[in-house]
């Protein structure tokens, strides 16, 4: 059915194509021959197949192209009189004789352009005629394109200023009440097409308008190139006119298209001055209007405008653009009462995008247009719409992208309000976007009161929002999630140490609320925030009683224990372990004794009851004699008791090497190589012989179990024991006591039970090779080294 109309207009149009044809050759002869009546006669038979009604708008514009080319060369047959003979007034009249009224009134207004340029008429006299006449021909697509056809011959032959048709009587105002009345009556054409067909044709009919809207439009333009229309000729007559026709029209898209015309051809400092004339129009418009899109099209114009020159901001303030435009939105919300959500919340993108362009200094613009938006969205509980929601994101971003402190976006009071809307899932998306901002800006949270909005906000990251937990999460989400919001930790500082200290207490209040599978997340880095204010405070001391207070290591240390032992709860006992240890290190800093000692029960205890995997406390022990190597504030009757239990521990592991390599370890305990470090030369070497006969025991164990007693590795790696406390100057360790265990190393390595290893064998060669190297030195060490004869 649809193939057959196609087929048909196809065979109307070549109809027509050849109906022009035929009667353009004669009408190309008469023009030759200089014969003004047969032609005449042709061209009225070839205009009289634009009077045609079977096509669609495509179809006719074809058509209608055809016969104006013809009607172009017939204008210029026109214009030379000596030809034809006949005075372009007689001929004006002459013209008025055609038998139809489409081919008279093409004919008349080809004449009338004729006539206006030999200037023998006012050219408004010549204008109000054809476009009076013009209302002669109703059907709304030949009348659309007999309009079109006027506006096109008379656009360069309008009184404007400067034009060679000013004067005489002749204005600018003529011109302009010529192509608003021509606008009026093309609208009113373009509007009753509608009407035109069937009900079940109302789609096709649309798209036939949306065909023609340019026909119409192009009025508009002609009217924003006339140079005479300065701003008080627009205020006072052209804008009110235009809006006037659109608004009586009601016709939806009429509206929108001719609306977006007048924000598109116009100057954009006209729409600033007349604003409020523009603006008043729309909440009249049908409520079907997308007035969204009008809306953010003119304040993108007016952006793009303040942009373009700072002195024009006086201006916008001036005219209050801002409250104009804000008013403007919240009465077309009124107005439009079916708007979806989605579209309210656009226009308030688009407003706040225009009031972060033009006024980035106002945040109270920006604050109000936030609750405007909080306004609407407080009859909905969750937005659901995935669209609405993709908007307020936008909307959320745009200050974030604004300003590279983000610390502004939280002085502003609606911003959480606004968020409090988006579900669970694009409320965790907004606060991963506001966490990645302050991390790449640097941009560093100072105060607590700014850190308890900014938690506010990204509370969706640290704690479980309602109607979903942390069990339903992605594992590799929720491990991103939480890595964020421990980076974020690193930028909450302050020089201040007690607004610091308050800083950390409000984050601590946070995280304890975030469940206990957070918590190995996001202690780590608080933790480590403290210890970097304690290491600010090094040498201060205080009462740690009362609020008061200013902050100190001790108060610190307090909240550090407590901080540290929720990590019992998740549990956690290597990281808890690992973090008593490094605050253990940082009271040693501090010359707090007690402190020290008590963080370093605390890892001893959660050593003996928490830490069951072997390898888990091969680590934990190692880390334990490490930190505890490096303190130097501990007493004798302390520092005993912590080394005997380390070395205790050390050799209770599970399996030998790990026994043995811990308890030579522990040497370093005995002997610490620093001015006023512990120098017990006798228990260092207690470790190194007890770590040997681990040594040896593991040998036959390996023996028992596997036939043979396997590397010499362990011997090797206590001989470089040895080695080091030897030049390092430890009485107790001799040249001969270190020759005795490289003969044994070598009897081990030449039994028939050691199993060769490669790696073993070229670490003792290299050994040997070292002391080698020592004995030719000269000087103390090379004397040193003399003892031990290989």
């Amino acid at each position: 059915m649809m193939s057959n109309g196609i087929e048909d207009e196809d065979k109307w149009l070549a109809e027509g194509i050849a109906g022009i044809q035929h009667n353009a050759f004669y009408l190309h002869r008469a023009l030759d021959s200089d014969n003004l009546r047969e032609a005449l006669k042709y061209a009225a038979l070839l205009l009289s197949e634009l009077r045609t009604s079977k096509l669609s708008p495509h179809k006719y514009y074809e058509l209608y192209m055809r016969a104006f080319d013809e009607l172009r060369r017939l204008e210029v047959f026109f214009k030379d009189e000596d030809r034809h003979g006949c005075p372009v007034v007689d001929l004006y009249e002459l013209v008025q004789h055609a038998g139809n009224i489409l081919p008279r009134l093409y004919l008349l207004c080809t004449v009338g352009s004729v006539y206006i340029k030999s200037k023998e008429a006012p050219a408004k006299d010549v204008l109000k005629d054809l476009v009076e006449m013009c209302r002669s021909v109703q059907h709304p697509i030949r009348g659309l394109f007999l309009r079109s056809y006027l506006a096109q011959i008379s656009r360069d032959k309008l009184p404007d200023i400067g034009s060679e048709y000013e004067g005489e009587g002749d204005t600018v105002m003529d011109a302009v009440e010529f192509v608003l009345q021509n606008f009026t009556e093309m609208n009113k054409l373009w509007v009753r097409m509608q009407h035109q067909g069937p009900l079940r044709e109302k789609d096709k009919l649309e798209k036939e308008r949306n065909e023609l809207r340019d026909l119409v439009g192009k009025n508009l333009h002609v009217l924003s190139q006339i140079e005479g229309i300065d701003l008080e000729l627009y205020r006072d007559t052209v804008l009110p006119r235009v809006l006037e026709q659109i608004v009586n029209c009601k016709d939806e898209l009429a509206q929108y298209y001719l609306m977006d015309c007048i924000i598109q051809v116009f100057p954009d400092e006209y729409h600033l001055q007349t604003l409020e004339i523009l603006l008043g129009a729309c909440p009249q418009l049908q409520p079907t209007v997308d007035l969204k899109t009008v809306l953010s099209q003119l304040m993108e114009r007016l952006s793009n405008y303040a942009s373009s020159s700072p002195e024009l901001l006086p201006e916008f303030l001036q005219v209050e653009a801002f409250s104009k435009l804000s008013n403007a939105i919240g009465k077309v919300i009124e107005a439009q009462v079916d708007m979806p959500i989605v579209g309210v919340i656009t226009l308030y993108v688009s407003l706040l995008t225009f009031t972060l362009r033009v006024h980035p200094d106002r945040l109270d613009y920006v604050d109000q247009v936030l609750g405007s938006c909080v306004k609407k969205l407080s009859g909905i509980p969750k937005l659901e719409d995935s669209k609405a929601t993709k908007q307020v994101v936008a909307l959320l971003s745009a200050p974030l992208d604004k300003y590279d402190d983000i610390v502004t976006a939280l002085t502003l009071s609606n911003y959480p309000r606004v968020m409090d809307h988006l579900d669970a899932g694009t409320n965790k998306i907004m606060a991963m976007v506001i966490i990645k901002k302050i991390v790449k800006n640097k941009t560093f949270v100072s105060t607590s009161d700014k850190v308890e909005v900014l938690f506010e906000l990204i509370k969706g990251l640290i704690k479980d929002l309602e109607g979903i937990s942390t069990d339903e999460l992605d594992e590799e989400d929720f491990h991103e999630e939480q890595n964020s919001v421990a980076c974020l930790m690193h930028m909450l500082y302050n020089d201040d140490p007690d607004e610091m200290l308050k800083i950390i207490c409000t984050v601590w209040k946070y995280i304890t609320a975030g469940g206990q599978k957070r918590l190995s997340f996001t202690v780590p880095p608080l933790v480590f925030s403290a210890l970097k204010l304690v290491r600010r405070l090094q040498g201060q001391d205080g009462d740690v009683a009362g609020e008061e207070v200013p902050a100190t290591p001790k108060k610190i240390f307090q909240l550090l224990n407590q901080i540290i032992e929720s990590l019992t709860v998740v549990p956690s006992p290597e990281l808890a372990l690992r973090l008593y240890l490094q605050c253990a290190e940082a009271a040693n800093d501090c010359e707090l004794e007690p402190v020290a000692y008590e963080f370093f029960t605390q890892a001893f205890v959660l050593y003996e009851e928490e830490v069951a995997d072997s390898k888990a406390q091969v680590t934990a022990i190692h880390l334990i004699i490490g930190t505890l190597q490096r303190m130097n504030i501990f007493g004798v009757e302390n520092r005993d008791t912590l080394t005997h239990k380390a070395t205790g521990y050390s050799a209770k592991l599970l399996k030998k090497p790990d026994q043995c390599r811990a308890v030579y370890a522990c040497s370093h305990l005995f002997w610490v190589d620093e001015p006023d470090g512990v120098k017990d030369g006798e228990r260092a070497l207690l470790c190194l012989k007890r770590s040997l006969r681990i040594a040896n025991a593991a040998q036959q164990m390996a023996n028992v179990t596997r036939g043979s007693s396997g590397p010499v590795t362990l011997f090797v790696e206590i001989l470089n024991k040895y080695l080091y406390f030897f030049e390092k100057g430890n009485p107790q360790i001799t040249g001969s006591v270190i020759q005795g265990l490289v003969e044994l190393i070598k009897t081990e390595m030449q039994s028939d039970n050691t199993t060769s290893n490669h790696a073993s064998d070229a670490f003792f060669t290299s050994t040997l090779r070292y002391i080698h190297f020592q004995k030719q030195k000269d000087g103390p060490m090379g004397e040193k080294y003399s003892s031990i004869k290989l």
